[in-house]
């Protein structure tokens, strides 16, 4: 019949469940050859992803994509509103700066961590002013002095002020055990 030396007829394995035999049959080409890139290909990708990490992860080329992106349009310039102050909040080099300047005059009322001193906690949900992005900017900017605050807009500028604002957007929520609740919760 089949002459073909290779050939080899199809074998019945001995057992068999519920009337149902199976057939020791070789797998064709086709499947070994995806079966074993695709286990290459995922021992690659942990290796140069997760192992080696000799490239970004797609979750951290997003990150950087949106801070990009979130860069050109404050860039552009427009108008200071809270989306604006909100958007400076997700840049680190703005947070940074923020930190540091926060590091050096605000530390004194509100403390390293924002958890209050003189001043109020920055990282609970109360305020005494105002939560909302452009009222901490204006307290930051012309300050409170009948409580004590210092206007820092004619020391610090626009920029640096927004850094601040945004370094203190970034406390917001953190709840830092500290000086009591102050003000009125803002959501």
């Amino acid at each position: 019949m089949n002459e073909r030396k290779d050939y080899q007829a199809d074998q019945v394995f001995d057992h068999d469940f519920d009337g149902i035999q199976e057939y020791d049959n070789r797998l064709p080409n086709w499947w070994l050859w995806i079966l074993w890139t695709t286990i290459l290909f995922a021992f690659g990708y942990w290796l140069v992803f997760h192992t080696f990490g000799v490239a970004k992860l797609p979750r951290a080329q997003y990150e950087v994509e949106m801070q990009r992106a979130a860069a050109t349009q404050l860039a552009r310039g427009g108008t200071l509103d809270d989306a604006a102050l909100e958007l400076m909040a997700t840049l680190p080099d703005r947070v940074a700066e923020g930190k540091t300047l926060f590091g050096t005059y605000c530390v004194a009322c509100h403390s390293s961590r924002g958890e209050g001193l003189v001043g109020p906690n920055l990282t609970d949900a109360y305020w005494i002013h105002g939560g909302k992005p452009l009222d901490i900017h204006k307290v930051v900017t012309d300050g409170v002095l009948t409580k004590g605050m210092a206007a820092w807009g004619r020391q610090l500028g626009p920029k640096r002020v927004e850094s601040v604002v945004a370094y203190v957007l970034t406390l917001r929520g953190t709840n830092v055990p500290g000086k009591a609740a102050e003000g009125q919760l803002v959501q």
